[in-house]
């Protein structure tokens, strides 16, 4: 029985979203690492887009990552200026408005005086350059990795929480070098215990997406009409 054009193209649809759902399943891991390189490297592009004269780009990058990182010019990198962690006088000198308001100090993205702002505080470069390099070693030992247990996950978060928390209400200021340390520590951290799991769903996905497929192609006789 020869097939309607209908069901041959739900036939097809089937085909090529069992396809897709085979691919991701067999390289989410490229998928995530692309993903987590975009995240992290873009924030880099503003200060570029703002040192060649690009202005409209570079907002479009601080605007976005406005909503997802609180971007304070004293937390943050500055590129194509004297200082890549400028503090906090060399800031105002370089035209940043001293504030009570944060606001105000985190629209601040530099001046050709003291460069340009990256558009990811130092801590979050850090968390997402940990979470890339982890997944990118993960590639190496997925096969013979169990999820990093929970005890150890949370005693490997505690220096970036304390180290938030404590300057979050006054008692200290942190540094670049803490922040990165810290931050780092929660992304590799992050990924050796989320990733396994990850990895384990993946391959139920993959056996039950191939078994879906060989059935398919079992069917494809009776679909053409033999």
């Amino acid at each position: 029985m020869t097939p309607t054009p209908s069901a041959a193209r739900a036939t097809t649809l089937t085909r090529t979203a069992n396809g897709l759902v085979i691919g991701m399943a067999r390289h989410w891991l490229a998928i995530f690492n692309t993903v987590w390189a975009l995240y992290l490297f873009t924030p880099f592009l503003a200060p570029i887009f703002m040192h060649i004269g690009w202005t409209a780009p570079a907002g479009v990058i601080y605007a976005i990552y406005s909503v997802l990182c609180h971007q304070l010019p004293d937390h943050s990198y500055f590129l194509f200026g004297p200082s890549l962690i400028p503090q906090t006088p060399e800031l105002v000198a370089g035209g940043m408005t001293a504030s009570a308001s944060l606001f105000v100090e985190r629209a601040f993205i530099g001046s050709p005086e003291v460069g340009w702002k990256v558009a990811l505080c130092q801590r979050d470069v850090a968390i997402y350059a940990g979470v890339l390099l982890a997944g990118v070693s993960y590639a190496f030992v997925r096969q013979r990795t169990r999820p990093l247990p929970f005890k150890l996950f949370v005693l490997l978060v505690i220096p970036m929480a304390v180290d938030g928390l404590t300057q979050l209400i006054g008692w200290r200021e942190s540094n670049w070098l803490l922040r990165t340390l810290t931050g780092a520590l929660f992304g590799g951290a992050a990924v050796y215990l989320a990733y396994p799991y990850v990895e384990e769903a993946m391959q139920e996905v993959l056996e039950s997406e191939l078994l879906r497929q060989a059935a398919l192609e079992r069917q494809a006789p009776d679909s053409d009409g033999v």
